[in-house]
């Protein structure tokens, strides 16, 4: 059954954030951030779950994605952790439960570490809390082709990143989707969350986070299983979730097993409080 989606536009210095609201108003409330280059698309299957299982939803399209639009940049990280307490004081909200993935990952850390008392819980999926050089790198490449050609010129080398090819050869729909998504990112949005990216550094503050946390992460997703892992010895009281046979976007590529840990996630916390 598919639940009703309102879509709200909050006013940020110089733009305004989208965000796609399901559930019942009076529900305890679920935030969902995506990952760089996407929307809240890709939220799309988690938010109807959770709509209508008992939760208010919140999926918010991060500045220059989606249906938001794309203030100046450069961007820090603790902006784009800031607009989620925008949001929450816009839509009247005390708390929420977190879902951030990559991009929201990492913007969750900095929510965690600067604004815990909007927090009830937090599920980080395929993110780090810090940006080595090696790691920061690449992204002057992906800026510099944005720049020059727009974020059409990444719409096909992103999704595979996140995938692979076989993945995409085989769902060709899902293919389709990313690559159009990624295409119409807007060229501002995407180089200022790409520099909020270079520029990440919480690692050496994780350890102050008191949330209840679960980080999830795909098995295949390179470097990250191991750095999360790191990560889940340094959060007091954390849970790490492996995802077998998962990229960058585990929710995507393998949604049930997904969908499980993340209801596993919100179970715990919800009956530890």
């Amino acid at each position: 059954m598919r639940t009703d989606i309102q879509t709200h536009r909050i006013p940020i210095a110089h733009g305004e954030l989208a965000i796609h609201v399901q559930g019942a108003a009076t529900a305890p409330v679920v935030y969902m951030a995506h990952s760089i280059l996407s929307s809240s698309m890709m939220w799309q299957a988690q938010a109807e779950l959770l709509a209508s299982t008992g939760w208010r939803v919140i999926c918010a399209d991060t500045r220059g994605h989606g249906q938001s639009t794309s203030p100046p940049g450069p961007y820090s990280m603790n902006q784009l952790a800031g607009d989620m307490v925008t949001i929450l004081d816009a839509m009247g909200i005390e708390r929420a439960h977190y879902l951030g993935l990559s991009l929201g990952a990492m913007s969750g850390f900095g929510l965690a570490i600067h604004h815990a008392d909007r927090l009830l819980s937090l599920c980080l999926c395929d993110g780090r809390a810090d940006m080595p050089s090696a790691l920061g790198a690449p992204w002057d490449e992906r800026i510099r082709l944005a720049r020059e050609q727009g974020c059409v010129a990444l719409s096909v080398s992103t999704p595979e990143r996140w995938f692979g090819k076989p993945f995409l050869d085989a769902n060709p729909a899902i293919a389709q989707q990313f690559n159009s998504t990624v295409a119409a990112t807007q060229v501002e949005g995407f180089c200022g969350c790409a520099q909020a990216i270079q520029g990440l550094d919480y690692f050496s503050q994780v350890s102050a986070i008191t949330s209840p946390t679960t980080l999830i992460v795909g098995a295949n997703d390179g470097p990250l299983p191991q750095a999360m892992q790191s990560l889940q010895g340094l959060i007091p009281g954390s849970v790490l979730e492996v995802i077998p046979n998962a990229g960058h976007l585990p929710n995507i590529d393998q949604p049930a097993a997904f969908n499980a840990a993340l209801l596993r996630h919100l179970e715990r916390v919800s009956t530890s409080r």
